[in-house]
């Protein structure tokens, strides 16, 4: 593929050129060979016009009935020789009188055709590049000037001739030279071509190499970024992309390296409580304590199945919420009387929950289950004794609602991640050992799904604070007066 690329876009680009270079050879051979008839009809004008000053001179010395053939020869000849053209004088029926081609010259057998003639009378000259009527065998420049007579009487013509066969030859060498010229640049722009080509595939042939490496599971390979063009950023938007597969890469191995230790933990106290049930070990006046323990580790394990199926439709977009507006003070509030007996176990002081109506527009069900995992961890981590305290505030069409508990915190280093999945301090393993890890990541999951946010704010030994932001319910328009109320 990558050669092919490269050899499409080669032979595209030197398609271009040669195809330009042909028309820049035709068209420079047009203007060549026009500038060429141009200069030469020119030139042969000018002898023409000087031969016919030369020919009024001597008609005018004569008194226009004869003129000496020797004197104008003479001067038709040196005339002629300058210029390498013939020199012809004919009457005006076209009958050739004198010409300077000493060697049998032609025009003494033909006469200047008639439509000739007529050009030279109504133009004042006449200018071709042909036969002149079947009188040459090949093509000549020609031009003509009219003789006058003092009356206005045309009484001769002068023509002069040069064969056309020196176009040919300046042409062949215009050739020649453009020939070499374009050589050298087609071989010079094919080199160019060639490596600017090679330099701009080889990122793409890099992106294969290391797509190739993707394939076999190394995503460490990164694309090296060379231009900021839409080459170059094709290469950075490669390499974001091998890092967000790295990540996820990342996460897919964390993610089933903590399912099998969480599935393998209570798998193996069930299948060893069992087995030591059915083979007698465990006394028969201990079974239903051992069997209690095997109902919490299927209950557990019933959880991390829930938890992890909620969690896929979640980040799959499978799960759709049905957003309504309700006052997130009361849900807080019927969610902490739940956990009134652990509670008051600790001697908890709770705080914050005497608030006014504060109504958002998000789903309740979901919203409960987030307001239950936090509330359920603040009073799981609290210490004896402390407090728990509910804030609210509402900003820039957003409701903050901030769930605080007294304890031990959090560590600094660990904040960045308590809301991984399966991730659990090792303060949390030890005071919750039902716990899966998963809590912290559904509730980011489904505040995410709100378009909200959640931070996390503690100091160690003194507080752990969680605030999250729900969209603030729009309060409904007042309804229209109807005409004429209230009059």
């Amino acid at each position: 593929m990558q050669k092919s690329l490269l050899s499409k876009y080669f032979t595209l680009c030197s398609a271009i050129i040669l195809a330009s270079i042909t028309i820049l050879g035709a068209i420079l051979l047009v203007f060549a060979a026009q500038y060429f008839k141009m200069d030469k009809q020119k030139l042969l004008l000018r002898n023409a016009n000087q031969a016919l000053a030369l020919t009024q001179e001597e008609y005018k010395r004569n008194n226009y009935t004869e003129v000496n053939s020797y004197t104008l020869q003479t001067g038709y000849g040196i005339l002629g020789d300058a210029i390498d053209a013939t020199i012809f004088l004919t009457d005006v029926q076209g009958k050739t009188l004198l010409c300077t081609d000493t060697s049998g010259c032609s025009h003494f057998t033909y006469t200047v055709p008639e439509e000739v003639r007529q050009q030279v009378l109504r133009d004042g000259k006449y200018k071709e590049m042909g036969k002149l009527g079947g009188i040459y065998q090949e093509n000549y420049y020609t031009v003509g000037v009219p003789l006058y007579h003092p009356t206005g009487q045309v009484v001769a013509y002068i023509f002069v001739s040069s064969t056309a066969a020196g176009q040919q030859h300046f042409l062949m060498e215009i050739l020649n030279m453009f020939a070499i010229s374009s050589l050298a640049v087609i071989v010079i722009s094919f080199i160019v071509i060639y490596f600017v080509t090679s330099r701009m595939v080889r990122p793409l042939r890099e992106m294969v190499g290391a797509t190739q490496s993707f394939s076999k599971g190394d995503f460490t390979v990164r694309v090296p970024v060379t231009s900021y063009d839409e080459v170059g950023q094709l290469a950075i938007a490669f390499n974001n992309m091998a890092q967000n597969l790295a990540s996820t890469e990342q996460v897919r191995r964390s993610f089933i390296g903590n399912v099998s230790h969480e599935l393998k933990t209570p798998m193996t106290t069930i299948g060893g409580f069992i087995d030591g049930i059915l083979d007698g070990t465990i006394p028969e006046d201990k079974r239903d304590k051992y069997l209690r323990t095997v109902s919490d580790e299927v209950k557990r394990l019933a959880r991390l199945v829930r938890s992890m199926l909620g969690i896929a439709r979640m980040e799959s977009g499978e799960m759709k919420i049905a957003p309504q507006d309700f006052d997130i003070n009361e849900t807080v509030c019927t969610t902490v009387f739940t956990f009134e007996q652990k509670i008051e176990e600790k001697r908890l002081e709770i705080r914050g929950l005497d608030q006014d109506k504060l109504m958002v527009s998000a789903d309740p069900d979901l919203i409960h289950q987030v307001v239950y995992n936090l509330v359920d961890n603040a009073v799981k981590f609290v210490n004896e004794g402390g407090y728990i305290e509910f804030d609210y505030k509402v900003e820039g069409g957003f409701t903050h609602v901030s769930i605080k508990n007294s304890g031990d915190g959090i560590p600094k280093e660990e904040i960045p991640h308590v809301f991984e999945k399966f991730y659990k301090s090792d303060r949390s393993r030890s005071l919750d050992k039902n716990g899966v890890g998963l809590g912290l990541h559904i509730v980011r999951t489904i505040i995410n799904l709100h378009s909200g946010d959640i931070i996390v704010r503690s100091v160690e030994g003194e507080y752990c604070e969680f605030e999250f932001t729900l969209p603030t319910a729009t309060p409904p328009k007042p309804a229209a007066r109807k005409a004429g109320a209230g009059a």
